[in-house]
């Protein structure tokens, strides 16, 4: 029997998990994964979906703060496990833990590898309007994501996905291609390629300064940055208070204008369109005005948008 020590943290990387535990030819050794954290308003200490399944699992779990240098890198050397399988874990792992793995350490990433080496592939991928994604299965090295490819698998990216729904057809993806190459893997039947360096992109964590839209972005590319940033952390402007609102959903239109970006093309009881660069033109249809819920466009337009006209500039940068 295989023996596996398994690293990650989100729902991404527990299903996966799952998929390893429900195989009777694998035995996970150990679960390594993020330290519990405090969640939501009352501040709840809640442990990671990758805890949750080890537990139930009955299953060992590790939750270093840090992995390098820590007393848990060492209880995983010890273990000396076949194979070390990381998802969407979250921290760099030292070498002489990726050393300890005697068939070897390997990375489900969430993108088609050299593009989107980092912690957010999938958020870059639908901002950049790619029509396409996907996982590669990776051998682990020192540098980030930069292992030989062992096998890919692609998906689509649609025009109604956002983050969320790509991470939960990437999960599946991930688990699916996982699984069949462990085999061969195994048996020594895997043959990896080098990744092409001068096709590489980077992917780096979104950082809050970037969730904001802005008057230089088309139609298309708000929608992209929009749904990239969907369900967590979404993505705002400034109002013509000054105040930050977020849109959630808005349709690009087939439409042009001549007015500034930014500015309200046309109002109505139930629609909202506004300008952006190049003449392009949106449709809002779901938003969140600063210190309110979510709404849908004719709450809005009935309620905190009261006044809104045509010409009237809507986004102030």
């Amino acid at each position: 029997m295989t023996s596996i020590v398994f690293m990650g943290t989100p729902a991404f990387a527990a299903n996966i998990l799952e998929g390893l535990i429900e195989e009777t030819e694998y035995t996970i050794k150990a679960v390594v994964t993020q330290p519990d954290r405090k969640v939501g308003r009352k501040h709840i200490l809640t442990p990671t979906p990758v805890k949750k399944v080890a537990v139930e699992h009955e299953i060992e779990v590790l939750q270093p703060e840090k992995i390098s240098g820590s007393p848990e890198a060492d209880q995983i050397i010890a273990l000396n496990p076949d194979l070390i399988i990381t998802a969407a874990f979250g921290q760099f792992i030292p070498m002489k833990v990726i050393n300890a793995a005697k068939i070897g350490a390997i990375n489900v990433h969430g993108s088609l590898l050299p593009k989107y080496r980092g912690g957010a592939p999938i958020q870059y991928a639908i901002m950049n309007g790619d029509q396409e994604t996907g996982v590669s299965i990776i051998y682990m090295v020192k540098k980030m994501d930069a292992g030989d490819i062992i096998t890919q698998a692609s998906m689509p990216i649609t025009n109604s996905d956002d983050a969320g729904t790509i991470f939960e057809k990437m999960s599946d993806l991930g688990r699916k291609t996982l699984l069949e190459i462990l085999p061969d893997l195994i048996a020594g039947k895997t043959t990896a390629t080098k990744q092409n360096e001068a096709q590489v992109v980077f992917s780096p964590t979104i950082k809050p300064e970037e969730e904001q839209l802005t008057l230089e972005q088309t139609a298309h590319q708000l929608d992209w940055k929009i749904r990239a940033l969907r369900p967590a952390p979404g993505a705002y402007f400034k109002d013509f208070n000054g105040k930050r609102t977020k849109l959630w959903n808005i349709d690009v239109l087939n439409e042009t204008t001549t007015q500034s970006a930014g500015t309200v093309v046309e109002c109505g009881k139930h629609v909202l369109k506004v300008a952006a660069a190049n003449g392009t033109v949106y449709q809002i249809n779901r938003l969140q005005p600063a210190g309110k819920p979510q709404m849908e466009i004719t709450a809005y337009l009935n309620g905190v948008g009261q006044g809104i006209k045509a010409g009237q500039k809507l986004i102030n940068e």
